[in-house]
């Protein structure tokens, strides 16, 4: 009998790191078998090409590689992480939670298209990902909804100011923007569990957050 997927969802510095391991130590407490992944894999052979992709080596601007292109590269990592990794705890009934998934390719790469063509590519994107490569579904997506803005804040900070740590995604705060909105999209057409992360043009406390996502999964 297969396990449980939940993934937890967002824009760079949205949070999601900290919310998928909050989320672990909530389900492990109540005795369950739990099992914490992350997108994209850095350092596997496997992701060598989004790599390259996020740190320019095809371009400086999102948008310079296209969104079918792209998506290969992150599905491939995931392909490999699922059957190197986690698939037979999953199958064996155990409950993954990843930061991040397919659905970041959803979110990402719609933005480089025009509004009108969304749907066909999630439907390409979902068949491509869950069909032809055979990655589970999704039983949960926790979109964790902040402001561009903000997020920007927090990236700085991680990084101790230094801008040019930030990968082609991170450092374009229009295409962030376009993420922004094509994530609201997907979360409202998906069925995507949003909670808000922002208050008064600031994060809210963890803590706080983390109950949002409790709520949210039940």
């Amino acid at each position: 009998m297969n396990g449980k997927l939940i993934v937890i969802e967002g824009l760079d510095g949205s949070g999601k790191a900290t919310q998928t391991a909050e989320l672990r130590k909530v389900l492990e407490a109540r005795g369950e078998r739990v099992m914490q992944v992350s997108f994209p894999n850095y350092g596997s052979d496997a992701a060598k090409l989004l790599d390259d992709y996020l740190h320019g080596k095809f371009g400086n601007d999102p948008n310079d590689v296209n969104p079918y292109a792209a998506s290969t590269f992150f599905a491939i990592d995931r392909y490999a992480s699922y059957h190197l990794s986690w698939k037979q705890f999953y199958l064996e009934g155990g409950t993954v939670i990843a930061d991040r998934y397919t659905t970041s390719n959803a979110v990402h790469q719609c933005a480089k298209l025009p509004k009108e063509q969304w749907d066909a590519f999630l439907d390409w994107l979902f068949t491509y990902e869950y069909q032809q490569l055979g990655l589970p579904r999704p039983d949960a997506v926790i979109y964790l909804r902040v402001d561009p803005e903000v997020s920007q804040k927090l990236m700085s900070g991680r990084y101790d100011g230094d801008e040019k740590k930030k990968d082609i995604h991170e450092s374009n705060v229009p295409y962030l923007r376009s993420c922004r909105a094509a994530a609201d999209y997907c979360a409202q057409k998906l069925g995507w569990r949003a909670v808000e992360c922002i208050s008064d043009g600031k994060m809210r406390d963890v803590d706080a957050i983390r109950q949002d996502v409790l709520g949210a999964l039940k």
